[in-house]
């Protein structure tokens, strides 16, 4: 989304910018321009925390401002992305945007390429998540989930050393004084035959040594169809910004000029 300046609405501050030197006014433009960019930028995050289920601080931050200078009077508000472990916000909001299909997440592509996870499908965190797996939001824990990728030898070629050894994996099923044993299995429900064809596809964990806890850890859903629930001119519609930009450049014209 992109603010651009519009000199409209300044009639009663045309004598006062007559007054000032040409320096004085293009910063007083690009304040009122940034003024209304993180207007929008406060609007916009209220509008994610209002349509998202649990958006992550993640999301809600990558909501940036570029800001505006006396020698580019325009800003620009939008998703950044700055690099690292996380995915490209933009990719995850394109699709509440537009509607269709969301990117597979990292995870999904490593289950997928061990043979995990069956084409056309993604994955979800069950309503009832397994104690200690998801992050409250509806996302599982990065730790918890790199000892699931771990566990099902799930890293590539550069990562296979993080890939669990048979002696951590029996380590980890005996469990400790504090945390129960549990053994994870992959279920594929009536699209393969065998002795877990009655759960649900997805993976499981058995908890404790008796092998009768079972629960569900990461269910595999088919691929989703959203429908648009983010639109960006409506976010800008909400902020007035058109009107709230010219109160600004007012406002600002005003304070250069002492008035």
């Amino acid at each position: 989304m992109q603010i651009s300046l519009k000199i409209e609405g300044l009639d009663t501050v045309r004598k006062l910018m007559e007054k000032l030197s040409g320096p004085q006014l293009t910063q007083a433009m690009a304040k009122g321009v940034n003024d209304a960019a993180y207007e929008v930028r406060r609007k916009m995050q209220a509008e994610m925390a209002s349509v998202f289920d649990r958006p992550t601080p993640y999301i809600l931050r990558s909501v940036q401002v570029k800001q505006a200078t006396p020698e580019t009077l325009s800003s620009t508000i939008q998703p950044t992305y700055y690099g690292g472990k996380g995915i490209d916000p933009q990719q995850i909001l394109r699709a509440q945007e537009a509607g269709g299909t969301r990117h597979d997440k990292r995870s999904e592509v490593a289950l997928r390429r061990a043979g995990i996870l069956p084409a056309g499908y993604q994955t979800a965190i069950p309503e009832k998540p397994l104690a200690g797996s998801d992050d409250g939001r509806g996302n599982l824990r990065g730790p918890f989930l790199v000892q699931l990728i771990s566990y099902f030898q799930a890293f590539g070629e550069q990562g296979f050393r993080a890939n669990m050894t048979a002696k951590r994996k029996a380590n980890l099923q005996k469990g400790n004084a504090k945390t129960a044993g549990v053994r994870y299995f992959v279920a594929y429900g009536k699209m393969r035959d065998g002795k877990t064809s009655h759960l649900a596809p997805g993976i499981w964990a058995v908890v404790g040594v008796t092998g009768a806890d079972v629960r569900p850890v990461l269910m595999f859903v088919r691929k989703a169809q959203y429908k648009p629930r983010l639109s960006m001119e409506g976010i800008a519609g909400k902020a007035d910004a058109d009107n709230y930009l010219a109160k600004r450049l007012r406002y600002r014209i005003r304070q250069a000029a002492g008035v």
